[in-house]
């Protein structure tokens, strides 16, 4: 059961607004309601538990492992692992994501490992401008994959991993932001709320209470598993916007997204206070 994409898709606005704060500057940008200027902190890496119900289903893993060039512009190289837990009766997913994308946080490059017992099947796009998406899909046991070129509208669009980054530069302030997305070879959008109010959140990987923001939204599209409709999750409300925890619909019910472990010693957790 490919769940994995639909996990991915929450991850895309709560689990992946990791701490970006460290070596690698990036220029002040603006696009649209979105602004830039922060910097990346290359090698974070936190971890999330997803839960249906009582019952631990598996981790993702998410990673900013790079910044390099691409056409003589800096990128950022991002990659989520999503690992179901063994022994589960109704659920195998091993599966990774990969996004490289500009200092706009728009792609230019994105693929998908979706591992099955027999085979690993691969997804890969090359967004070429504003107006194409070069699309190779494959099976490792087969000879040759499946290449095509397809035209989209004279917009920039988000995969699956890089519209994590994107939704966390946007403003909390009651905002709405409508966002282009390119989704299982297909063009689609996805709708995100901000909250100005805050909220106290508690986890089991820290005692104490977090205070965060709220954002939810919906996605216009159908993902692997039935991914569909509402979404919403918690960011901590301090400078960093740390994703903390998600709630999401599947097929198989409600799924929730939580940080279990994380890497990086500047973060301390913004404790609710009385």
């Amino acid at each position: 059961m490919k769940i994995g994409l639909k996990i991915l898709l929450v991850i895309q606005f709560i689990l992946l607004c990791f701490t970006f704060c460290a070596n690698a500057q990036i220029e002040n940008t603006r696009m649209g309601n979105v602004t830039l200027d922060q910097d990346l902190l290359i090698g974070e890496e936190f971890i999330y538990l997803v839960k249906y119900a009582f019952i631990n289903l598996g981790e993702i893993k998410i990673k900013v492992y790079k910044k390099d060039k691409f056409e003589n512009k800096p990128i950022y190289k991002a990659i989520a692992h999503i690992n179901s837990y063994e022994g589960l009766p109704f659920v195998n997913i091993h599966q990774i994501y990969e996004s490289w994308f500009d200092t706009t946080l728009h792609p230019v490059y994105f693929q998908a490992y979706i591992f099955n017992d027999d085979d690993t099947s691969y997804t890969k796009y090359y967004f070429l401008g504003k107006d194409r998406v070069h699309i190779i899909r494959g099976k490792t046991n087969q000879k040759k994959p499946t290449i095509d070129t397809v035209k989209i509208l004279h917009k920039q669009y988000q995969d699956g991993l890089s519209l994590l980054f994107f939704a966390r530069y946007n403003p909390e302030g009651g905002d709405q932001s409508t966002i282009p997305c390119f989704i299982n070879e297909d063009t689609s959008t996805t709708i995100i709320n901000y909250y100005s109010e805050k909220e106290s959140i508690s986890i089991d990987a820290i005692e104490s209470e977090i205070e965060c923001f709220k954002i939810d939204g919906e996605t216009n599209f159908t993902g692997i598993f039935g991914l569909t409709g509402f979404f919403e999750g918690w960011f901590s409300d301090d400078k960093f916007k740390l994703p903390i925890s998600a709630n999401l619909q599947v097929i198989i019910g409600d799924i929730s997204v939580e940080l279990m472990e994380w890497n990086n010693n500047k973060w301390q957790p913004p404790l609710h206070r009385e």
